[in-house]
C-alpha cells in the first residue's frame, strides 16, 4: 500500500510512537508485506529466523524489535510490537470506512454495465465496461474490476486476509489494506470468496473463469486465462501462472507457484511448487502418470500377499 504523499521517518515514528535510527528525513511512501515489498517501503519482523530477510529486503524501511547494526541506504523503526505498530499504519492511512447506501457514491460504474438487485458495492470501487454482477454480491472497498466481468450470485470480493498473531491471550488480526483486482473477460461462478491483500493486491488475470465455491487466499496472483473448477481452494500468497488448469476440491499450502500450462487433477493437495507443462495428482503432489503408477504397484502388492 502506497501513503497518499511521501512521508518522513519521524513523521512514521510519531504515529506509531516508535523510536527511529535513521534521518528524520528519510523518505517513507508505503507498507507491505516481505514478498512484495519495495524502495521506500515499512517492512516489520518480529522473530529472529526472519532478521536477516527483512533487513536485506528491498524494504528500506524496517520495523523491528531489536536494536540491530542499520544497514546502508536503510533506516529502521525500533518497536516492542511490530505487528502492533504495523496495525497502527495500516488503521491510519486506511481506516475502516462505514458504508451509507448499498452502492456507495464513491464506486465509478462504466457503460453498460448491469447491476442486479440486492448487490453491495463499496467505497471507490472501480468496475469497467459491459459487466454483469448478479445478485447478492459483495464487492468491498477497493477493489478493482475491468471489463465485460461476470460476477454470480453470492460471491464476495475483497474480504479480510486470513492472517493472525497467536498470543497469549487469543489470536490477533492482522489488519488488511490491500485491494482485489479482477482483470477484463473474467468471469466468477456462485458463491467464491476472493480475499483483498494485506497490504497488497490480490488478481485474478484476464480471460480466467472460476467455477462455483472457489476460495482464492490473500495476496495470490492467478495469471491470465486459468480454469478453476468447484471447491478449490488457494491459499494466500501462491502464484498461479498463465493458462493452468484446476481441478475440482483442489487445496493448495501457502506461498506456492504452479507453473505455466500446468493441470492439476482433482483432489490433489498442491503441497510444493510444481513447474509448468505437466499434469499433477494427489497428496503429496506428483506428476500424474508417476502417481498412477505408484497405485498400480501398490494395488498389485497388496493382491500378491
Amino acid at each position: 500500500m502506497k501513503f497518499p504523499r511521501v512521508y518522513t521517518l519521524k513523521e512514521i515514528a510519531q504515529i506509531t510512537n516508535t523510536e527511529f535510527i535513521g534521518d528524520a528525513d528519510f523518505p517513507v511512501k508505503g507498507i507491505n508485506e516481505i514478498h512484495v515489498v519495495e524502495n521506500g517501503d515499512v517492512v516489520f519482523v518480529d522473530h529472529p529466523k526472519y532478521y536477516d530477510k527483512a533487513l536485506e529486503s528491498a524494504a528500506t524501511i524496517v520495523l523491528i524489535n531489536k536494536k540491530v547494526k542499520c544497514p546502508e541506504g536503510k533506516a529502521l523503526l525500533i518497536s516492542d510490537d511490530p505487528f502492533r505498530d504495523f496495525n497502527k499504519l495500516s488503521s491510519y492511512f486506511k481506516p475502516f470506512k462505514q458504508a451509507n447506501n448499498n452502492i456507495s457514491d464513491s464506486a465509478i460504474i462504466g457503460k453498460n454495465t448491469i447491476i442486479q438487485p440486492n448487490v453491495f458495492i463499496g467505497n471507490n470501487v472501480v468496475i469497467g465496461e459491459n459487466c454483469i454482477i448478479h445478485p447478492n454480491v459483495i464487492i468491498y472497498d477497493n477493489c478493482v474490476i475491468g471489463n465485460n466481468v461476470i460476477i454470480h450470485a453470492g460471491t464476495v470480493l475483497g474480504a479480510d486476509a486470513f492472517y493472525y498473531k497467536n498470543r497469549p491471550e487469543g489470536f490477533d488480526k492482522l489488519i488488511s489494506c490491500g485491494r482485489v483486482v479482477i482483470k477484463d473477460n473474467v468471469d466468477i461462478g456462485a458463491s467464491c470468496t476472493i480475499d483483498r491483500g494485506v497490504t497488497g493486491d490480490t488478481t485474478i488475470g484476464e480471460g480466467t473463469k472460476m467455477d462455483n465455491q472457489i476460495q482464492i487466499g490473500h495476496d495470490t496472483i492467478i495469471g491470465k486465462k486459468c480454469l478453476i473448477a468447484s471447491q478449490t481452494g488457494i491459499a494466500g500468497c501462491c502464484i498461479i501462472e498463465d493458462e493452468v488448469t484446476i481441478w475440482g476440491q483442489v487445496g493448495t499450502n501457502s506461498g506456492i507457484t504452479i507453473g505455466k500450462k500446468a493441470v492439476i487433477l482433482g483432489q490433489t493437495g498442491v503441497t510444493k511448487s510444481v513447474s509448468g507443462g505437466k499434469s499433477y495428482f494427489g497428496t503429496p503432489i506428483t506428476e500424474s502418470r508417476q502417481k498412477l503408477k505408484e497405485l498400480a504397484t501398490l494395488k498389485r502388492i497388496t493382491k500378491n500377499s
